[in-house]
Parts: structure tokens; C-alpha cells; sequence
């Protein structure tokens, strides 16, 4: 069966550098056997996509330029809808508008989706489109946005997804992650203390 990320991503140039450096005849096995690249979301995609809380997108613009974007929110701003779809809620921003207006051309965007903690990524392509507030699918995306103004929605069809290597991603955390380390370093100082004011 082919191999659906490899059928977008690898073009005819692209297998052109591949087969001058080497890597051509690993990635052509790979296609023609039955491993796939699905284009729904399993349970890992679901999970992973709806514990973020940033990712970056590229849209295509007039002029034939990529967009490149970042969205971020609270961990859970993307909802997935079905397999198949996933969006969240548009907060204001500066007003350029540079991803919306470009989505009224051209709707197809890739996303990428980086956990710096656990060191795992996720690539996805699909197709975007834009959700006006009158949408009764506003209501499900801007659930959780809490205090912050929300002027749309955005909704992505999948086309296909691909898990990438942890190679050369720096390890970075979060405050709520730091915070919860020290949190358990400071209980577990407390707890040594305690027992030496026991032994003392």
C-alpha cells in the first residue's frame, strides 16, 4: 500500500537528492511494504495532539511564500474532533491575518507538534479551513479559553501524519513541569530534615 506521508513530502526532487545521497533505496523499500501511514488519528495521535500546548503551521501563500505561524494556548487547546479532524479557537492577536487570508486561496498547511520534555515530535499535513464565531462548532473549540478573547476557529482535515526521531531535540521544560520537580525535591528536603530533627 503507499506510503500517503511519502506521497506528499516526496516529490520527484526530493527523491532526486535522496538517490544522490544514499538514502533513496531505504525509503523506496519502505514505501512498497505494507507499513502505511495512516491518515486518521489513533489513540496515540489523539492524545498527544490534545496534551499540547503549542505547535507551529505553515500555510501557502499568493505569492507561492510559506507562512510560518505559531498557536499556543492551555494544554488541551486543540480539540480532535474525529479521526479524521482536529481545530481550536483563534485568539486575537496582532491582525495581520497573513494565515486566514492565505486559507482563502490555498487551504493546505503543515503542523508540527514538538513535545521538548519527552523529546517526541509529530508532522502532519492536511487541509485547514476557517471557523466563524457563529459556528456552533465555536462553542467545542473554545472550550477552556477561559478569560481570553477568541475571534475564530480553525479546523484541519488530516491528509496524513508522520512520527519523527528524537534526534538533536534539545530537552527543554515548562514552568509547570519545573514547578512540579521542585515541588517534589522540596517535600522530599522536608521529609530528609524532618528525620534528622528526629535522630537529633
Amino acid at each position: 500500500m503507499p506510503n500517503a506521508y511519502h506521497e506528499i513530502a516526496f516529490t520527484p526532487a526530493v527523491k532526486a537528492v535522496q538517490d544522490t545521497q544514499g538514502s533513496r533505496e531505504i525509503y523506496a523499500k519502505y514505501e512498497k511494504s505494507e507499513k502505511r501511514m495512516k491518515t486518521e488519528l489513533s489513540e496515540p495521535e489523539i492524545m498527544y495532539l490534545q496534551s499540547r500546548d503549542s505547535f507551529y503551521m505553515a500555510s501557502v501563500s499568493q505569492t507561492g511564500w510559506p507562512y510560518m505561524q505559531h498557536r499556543g494556548g492551555p494544554a488541551g487547546f486543540v480539540k480532535v474532533l474525529s479521526p479524521q479532524e482536529f481545530g481550536w479557537a483563534e485568539y486575537v492577536g496582532n491582525r495581520q491575518y497573513i494565515t486566514t487570508g492565505n486559507l482563502a486561496d490555498e487551504d493546505r498547511v503543515s503542523l508540527f507538534f514538538i513535545d521538548y520534555a519527552s523529546k517526541t515530535r509529530l508532522k502532519l499535513f492536511g487541509h485547514a479551513r476557517v471557523i466563524e464565531p457563529g459556528d456552533p462548532l465555536m462553542e467545542k473549540l473554545s472550550q477552556g479559553a477561559g478569560g481570553t478573547q477568541v475571534e475564530r476557529g480553525m479546523v484541519v482535515r488530516v491528509a496524513s501524519y508522520e512520527w519523527n526521531c528524537p534526534k538533536y531535540i534539545t530537552e527543554r521544560y515548562g514552568r509547570a513541569e519545573v514547578q512540579q520537580a521542585l515541588a517534589q525535591m522540596g517535600a522530599r528536603i522536608k521529609e530528609l530534615e524532618n528525620a534528622l530533627a528526629a535522630k537529633g
